[in-house]
């Protein structure tokens, strides 16, 4: 029988709660935990009724990266298996990235190696102050390959140059102002307050306008601004204007009420 290394639960306000839950091993992820990961992340974003994505993790740390007996296992396999078991953790990645909810990532304790993707990979990132993260993968002969284009999209790769071959862990405030993380919490109890603020914020928007402008900043990001990138945001604007939240949320702010997503 599989073990569930991760729970998703969904709240009345249609926020989904995917929580990392191997606590023992400080939530170190191996080929079953990222294949649950991925099987998460695709069940709400097909589900209309999710509103927003929540990644967090039980016990003390958020993660500590890849599983030592999963690497061991993979360092004895081919370079075949070792490509389709990398691909496995690129894919986890990409959905992440790119799923239409608004996500967000609480992280507590340590977020090493590739929990720095993880949190790369979310729309907002809240930490504790006592948080440290860490790209340790050149400490035992390795680089962090698959989460590297979302991490130096979020730190810059001035910050990559050195934290990539320096491994050094950095604290919070620092992943603050390298833009990794958006706000910082005293307390674990003040993560979630912060959180549950951030999402009746979100609930207050319309979700097809967060899921389009999520789409907007991956078609205009690091783009030349050429013609293409001028015509595509302008035909972008002109199909939300016209389409059926669109036409309610401008009717809503003209007629002075509340639009039809915001809950009363």
């Amino acid at each position: 029988m599989t073990a569930q290394y991760v729970e998703l639960t969904r709240d009345a306000q249609g926020v989904a709660w995917l929580t990392l839950n191997r606590p023992e091993v400080h939530n170190a992820f191996d080929d079953t935990m990222i294949a649950q990961i991925i099987d998460a992340l695709e069940t709400t974003d097909r589900d209309p009724t999710v509103r927003a994505l929540v990644l967090r993790a039980n016990g003390k740390n958020f993660s500590a990266g890849a599983d030592l007996a999963w690497m061991k296992r993979m360092a004895q396999n081919s370079h075949q298996q070792n490509l389709e078991d990398a691909g496995e953790l690129a894919r986890l990645m990409e959905r992440l990235n790119n799923h239409s909810k608004p996500t967000l990532a609480l992280v507590q304790g340590a977020a090493y190696g590739g929990a720095v993707g993880l949190a790369a990979c979310c729309d907002i990132v809240i930490a504790t102050r006592e948080s440290r993260f860490c790209l340790s993968e050149v400490k035992i002969g390795l680089i962090p390959a698959v989460i590297s284009p979302y991490v130096v999209r979020a730190i810059g790769e001035r910050q990559a140059r050195r934290y990539f071959i320096s491994a050094e862990p950095f604290d919070a405030a620092t992943a603050q102002q390298f833009g990794l993380v958006h706000e910082l919490a005293d307390s674990a109890e003040q993560l979630g307050e912060i959180a549950n603020n951030m999402l009746a914020q979100l609930r207050r928007n319309s979700p097809q306008g967060i899921t389009e402008a999520k789409k907007l900043i991956q078609a205009v990001s690091q783009k030349p601004i050429d013609q293409t990138v001028i015509d595509d945001t302008a035909r972008r604007i002109a199909d939300i204007r016209s389409s059926a939240e669109g036409q309610e949320g401008l009717s809503a702010f003209l007629n002075k009420r509340q639009p039809n997503w915001v809950e009363e």
